[in-house]
């Protein structure tokens, strides 16, 4: 059987927290890729590391990706993903980045599906207003960085499946990505 794994990748307010809780509701293997984080901030779906912790992860040499957003540092710990798949549960990561993406594709060899997860800038907005977001101006750049790096990526964009979320319900972006990663 391959081991599978699900990239999400889109700007803040996309959808990616709801669809993965989608995803979990209709196949219980498919898991959040809990994140590595330095700094301030929303918690769920983060364990929380000092500098400390983050430099012997790094010279262990298990973080296959590292980000700096928001002021804060995020991180992927290669063995976060191994205790997901040991157990044959598929894990849902999510990124801000065509770069990460590509960076955990080839760090880790599971058969991912990436999936653009993708929301007008003003539905953004509205959405960062409405969860009452205290850094909306800096999830607005989040978002204008995350059209420039698609921009950047131009034809060799590596997503296998795009879904409008604010055109799409939940429970139907689900089950497009669980049909996707069918074998």
């Amino acid at each position: 059987m391959t081991r599978q794994g699900v990239i999400l990748y889109g700007p803040p307010t996309s959808g990616k927290d709801t669809v993965t809780a989608a995803l979990a509701r209709q196949d219980e293997r498919l898991t959040l890729l809990t994140k590595l984080k330095l700094g301030a901030g929303r918690s769920t779906g983060y364990r929380y590391v000092s500098p400390d912790d983050l430099n012997t992860l790094r010279t262990a040499g298990r973080l296959l990706v590292e980000t700096h957003r928001y002021g804060n540092r995020y991180a992927v710990d290669r063995d976060d993903v191994d205790a997901l798949t040991t157990t044959g549960r598929i894990p849902v990561a999510h990124m801000g980045n065509v770069a990460d993406l590509q960076r955990l594709r080839a760090a880790v060899p599971l058969a991912w599906t990436a999936v653009l997860l993708w929301i007008p800038r003003e539905v953004c907005a509205e959405r960062s207003r409405l969860r009452g977001d205290a850094d909306r101006p800096k999830r607005l750049q989040a978002w204008d960085e995350t059209y420039a790096d698609l921009q950047t990526a131009g034809e060799t964009k590596p997503f296998d499946l795009t879904i409008n979320t604010d055109e799409s319900e939940p429970a139907e972006a689900a089950r497009r990505i669980i049909e996707t990663i069918q074998p």
